[in-house]
């Protein structure tokens, strides 16, 4: 199945088409990494997995999830061989380029009222001007309650958004370089414009920060203590006049979690046990308490490991994890016809040829790569060939054109064998990325038959 249009070896198309529709479902609603949690619990406890609260043993066939700080889960199907011989793992990350705002985030100027933003991750600064934006987020007060903001999505909401320069008067801004056109401190959400009767100062900032509290029941300090991220109004949509792509917000890396969440919910018994883990932060780094860098992932195992009878959990879970295989599911850049000067043809993902396999990520020569072992690539291609799945290989575009990495090398300094396996994707880190939905599908595949590996 290496190289070959997967649309062709369908001639019912409509299992792809209706497993698009479950994911489009859920992009639309997983705008935040807090949100994807959510869908991904409500997921899982639909299919019979329990909170793992209190282990006090495990036994094959038993589904547990472990859920960090709102923002990570990882899910666990027990199998039949013991922990100590490895599990098989597929990870991918629930955090998207976005805007954040910033602790200190509204202000009124000249009749306006503008909410002051910070940017995450990597994104082309003037993409984000004028489309709608929606917020979406938490407020915590100091009484311990917690206000969950959702402004935008609904059809009946406002939305928010940045201003650009009017064509006729942007002749200085046009000869300035992609990276100047828009500076990040020019991020700034337009929030309203109406004063409230009777404030004498700043009486625009004062009608935005009452429907504040008339909603939200917060006052303006409770910001601080706040996560609001500003992401792109509206739902996922189909692509293209034939239905073949899906339009949205957060494919990467949301695209792979779905698929990796859909592939570890319709297994049962496998042989060895099966890991699914949705981490953050991966975006800037991987870093923090949420990050893949935190031992949130391996204190899991470790548990595991003591409700499995190990006397020494902790070094339990460290053979577990040195035993164990995983595919780092994220995605990958698809070759642009517009833009194949970037690219080795030879070397690049396409849509329509299925699942993506990085041998390695990096930038320049592989620096900060994990570049997996060809022992374990050839393993996974003997996976995927008897369970016919249309894969591919690519490299992220052309040696020193630029790069980027995932959470693989950080499992990999764990001694696992970990490969990246995705999806391609066309806009990456724009507010509307695009992806195949025979892709998607067959990385549901991939990632299934991986978990069901022996």
């Amino acid at each position: 199945m290496y190289r070959k249009n997967a649309w062709e070896k369908y001639e019912d198309k409509k299992p792809i088409m209706d497993f698009a529709e479950g994911y489009k479902e859920f992009i639309s609603i997983g705008k935040t990494e807090r949100l994807v949690a959510k869908e991904a619990i409500a997921a899982l406890e639909a299919k019979g997995f329990k909170k793992a609260e209190g282990l006090k043993g495990v036994k094959p066939g038993d589904k547990i999830y472990f859920v960090n700080k709102n923002k990570n889960v990882c899910a666990y199907v027990v199998g039949k061989k013991p922990l100590i011989e490895g599990l098989r793992i597929l990870g991918a990350h629930i955090d998207s380029p976005r805007l954040d705002l910033k602790e200190h985030p509204i202000y009124e100027d000249k009749g306006f009222v503008l909410g002051d933003t910070h940017y995450y991750g990597g994104v082309k600064k003037y993409q984000w001007v004028t489309i709608p934006l929606a917020l979406h987020g938490v407020i915590c007060k100091k009484d311990g309650t917690v206000a969950e903001v959702s402004i935008g999505e609904d059809p009946a909401d406002p939305v928010v958004g940045i201003t650009d320069l009017l064509i006729h008067l942007a002749q200085d801004q046009l000869q300035k370089p992609g990276a100047k056109v828009i500076e990040g401190e020019g991020l700034d959400i337009s929030l309203g414009s109406i004063p409230l009767k009777g404030a004498e100062k700043e009486p625009v900032k004062a009608n935005i920060l009452a429907i504040l509290k008339e909603k939200y029941d917060v006052e303006e300090e409770d910001l601080i203590s706040a996560e609001i991220e500003v992401t792109p109004a509206g739902p996922a949509r189909d692509y293209g006049l034939d239905r073949s792509m899906v339009a949205g917000y957060g494919h990467d890396d949301r695209v792979c979690a779905y698929t990796s969440l859909q592939a570890i919910l319709d297994i049962e018994d496998p042989e060895f046990t099966s890991c699914c883990i949705l981490v953050d932060k991966e975006e800037i780094g991987s870093v923090g308490a949420t990050g893949a860098q935190s031992l949130f992932f391996e204190n899991t195992i470790a548990q595991l490991a003591a409700a499995s009878g190990e006397k020494n959990p902790m070094l339990a879970a460290r053979i577990i994890m040195e035993n164990s295989k995983m595919l780092s599911s994220d995605v990958s850049a698809g070759f642009d016809p517009l833009y194949p000067q970037v690219n080795d043809p030879k070397n690049a993902a396409y849509f329509g040829q299925g699942l993506v396999f990085n041998k390695y990520t990096g930038r320049g020569g592989k620096g900060g790569s994990n570049d997996a072992n060809p022992e374990y690539y050839a393993w996974i291609r003997k996976v995927m060939d008897e369970a016919e799945v249309n894969w591919q290989n690519a490299e992220l575009g052309r040696v020193d054109q630029g790069g980027g990495g995932t959470i693989a090398y950080i499992l990999g300094n764990y001694n696992m064998n970990v490969i990246d396996a995705g999806i391609p994707v066309h806009n990456m880190h724009a507010p509307m990325e695009i992806v195949s939905k025979v892709d998607v599908y067959e990385a549901y595949l991939g990632y299934k038959a991986f978990l069901l590996a022996k």
